[in-house]
C-alpha cells in the first residue's frame, strides 16, 4: 500500500499519478506512435467516448456511463505521451487537449442533467449545475492565474479528482452523491486557487490599493 508520505508535496495527485503509472502508459503511446496514429487524434476519440458516455447517463444507464469512463481515462493520459514520444509536443495540442477536456466534462454533466429532468428530481438538477459550475471556474481559475505567471496548482478537487468521485459513484449507481460532492468540493476549490492567487499577488506587491 502506497504511504501518503511517499508522494512529493510539491507535485500534484496528477502528477504522481503520471509517474506511478508511466511505466504502462508510454509503452502503449509509443505503440500507438508505430501505428501512425496522432496525438490530437486521440484528444478527439478521448472527446467521443466520453459523449458516449454522456449519452448513457442520459438515458439512466449510469453503471454503464460510470464503465465507459472507467475505459476512456487512459486517454487522458495518452495524447500527452504520444506527443513528448515523438519529440515535438505542440503548443495546438496543449491547447486543444485543455479545451477538449472541458467540453468532455461539460458533456457529462449535461448528461446527468438530463437523467435528473427526466426523473423531475429538480433539486439534483440545481445541483448538478453548481457541480458543472464549479468544475469550470477550478479550471478557468488556473487559466486565468497561469496566464498572469501565478502557480495555482492547488485545490481539493482537480480534474483527476473529479473524475475519480465520477467514475466510482456512477459504478456504484448513486450520481447523486457524486454531484453533491462536486457542488461543494469544486467550488470550493475555485475558492482556494483565488486565495493562493491572492497570496502570491500580496507577496509580490501587486494588489490594488
Amino acid at each position: 500500500m502506497v504511504q501518503i508520505a511517499e508522494i512529493n508535496p510539491k507535485k500534484t495527485f496528477t502528477d504522481f499519478l503520471r509517474s506511478r503509472f508511466k511505466g504502462l502508459i508510454e509503452p502503449i503511446g509509443a505503440f500507438l506512435n508505430k501505428l501512425g496514429i496522432l496525438p490530437n487524434t486521440m484528444t478527439l476519440i478521448g472527446l467521443a467516448g466520453q459523449i458516449g458516455a454522456a449519452v448513457l447517463l442520459a438515458f439512466g444507464y449510469i453503471q454503464w456511463g460510470g464503465l465507459a469512463l472507467l475505459l476512456m481515462a487512459p486517454m487522458d493520459a495518452l495524447d500527452g505521451t504520444m506527443a513528448r514520444l515523438r519529440g515535438k509536443p505542440s503548443r495546438f495540442g496543449g491547447f486543444l487537449d485543455s479545451v477538449v477536456d472541458r467540453f468532455a466534462e461539460l458533456a457529462l454533466f449535461a448528461g446527468l442533467l438530463v437523467h435528473f429532468v427526466r426523473l423531475e428530481q429538480w433539486l439534483l438538477v440545481v445541483i448538478t449545475y453548481l457541480a458543472a459550475a464549479g468544475a469550470v471556474m477550478v479550471s478557468y481559475s488556473r487559466a486565468r492565474g497561469e496566464s498572469l505567471g501565478f502557480n495555482v496548482k492547488v485545490g481539493l478537487l482537480t480534474r483527476v479528482e473529479r473524475y475519480i468521485v465520477i467514475i466510482a459513484c456512477f459504478i456504484l449507481n448513486i450520481p447523486q452523491v457524486a454531484v453533491w460532492i462536486l457542488a461543494v468540493l469544486t467550488n470550493v476549490t475555485a475558492i482556494q486557487r483565488i486565495m493562493a492567487v491572492h497570496k502570491q499577488a500580496a507577496e509580490q506587491n501587486d494588489l490594488l490599493i
